[in-house]
């Protein structure tokens, strides 16, 4: 009998050649995995080569699918405090989108200074007690827990996906879930594990975190121009708090939608590689 695993699967991307002495945790959103930013970390990683990138499939994603309940952010943030004591190179830094962005946010409140580089990606320190109900991924959440446990084939799948009105290319990154098991396909995600950790998400106020400055740790964030995630209010907030906070800064990606590492990944490699030393 198996033991449940007690840290989150996770890989590192390196520059070919380079003895890095630090490392950052990168965090996805919510349905994705580590693998998500592995074209993105390599260009990184070469423009850095004194940082290691630690991808890690957060709780309930990806290989990272044993870990046991609660399914909150505070759990997502103690796991990862678990794999830095595990990883050989010290972490100095964390960078999250979207739902990984808040992760990011309530783990580096456990290391409070102890970090040199805070990165959140297109999401809001907010609480949102209405996402649920209108926030794209909870919709997108109802609308798997609606389909059957066991489909015929991918390309089905698909076609339920893109029947709801999702893009073909959201439908073929939401697939990247779907696992052949004998004669039929499943989703692999626990649905349940995804819905705790999204009501928990859109629940926390992590305002706090960036209120009480760390004097040690650079925090940045990076807006999609063309994402509504953060809203006018927090980018307002945002501002002034960064003018107030000379180790806090806000960028905006103007032709970025919500993925900025999809939709601007030379605007977001200038961004990172100016603060980390690139």
């Amino acid at each position: 009998m198996h033991e449940p695993a007690t840290l989150p699967h996770h890989a590192i991307v390196t520059a070919p050649g380079a003895s890095p002495s630090r490392c950052m945790l990168v965090l996805h959103g919510i349905f994705g995995s580590g693998g998500n930013f592995r074209t993105f970390t390599r260009a990184l990683a070469t423009a850095c080569p004194d940082w290691t990138f630690v991808l890690v499939d957060l709780r309930a994603h990806g290989l990272s699918t044993s870990l046991p309940p609660p399914h909150t952010l505070a759990a997502a943030a103690d796991d990862l405090v678990r794999l830095g004591a595990a990883l050989p190179l010290d972490v100095r830094g964390v960078m999250g989108h979207s739902f990984g962005g808040k992760v990011a946010l309530a783990y580096a409140d456990r290391r409070r200074g102890e970090l040199d580089q805070l990165w959140v990606l297109d999401s809001t320190p907010s609480a949102r007690p209405s996402g649920m109900d209108r926030v794209g991924a909870a919709k997108i959440l109802a609308m798997l827990e609606s389909f059957p446990a066991e489909l015929p084939s991918r390309e089905r799948f698909l076609e339920l996906v893109t029947s709801h009105g999702v893009s073909r290319a959201e439908a073929d990154w939401l697939a990247m879930n779907v696992r052949r098991e004998g004669d039929a396909f499943r989703f692999r995600l626990d649905l349940a594990a995804i819905r705790d950790l999204l009501a928990d998400y859109f629940a926390q106020d992590l305002w706090p975190v960036l209120e009480r400055p760390d004097g040690r740790r650079r925090t940045g964030f990076v807006i999609g121009g063309r994402s509504d995630t953060v809203s006018a209010d927090d980018r307002t907030r945002l501002a002034s708090l960064a003018a107030k906070d000379p180790t806090l800064s806000v960028h905006i990606l103007p032709d970025a939608a919500h993925w900025v590492h999809v939709d601007d990944p030379e605007g977001l490699l200038r961004i990172l590689g100016a603060a980390l030393g690139g």
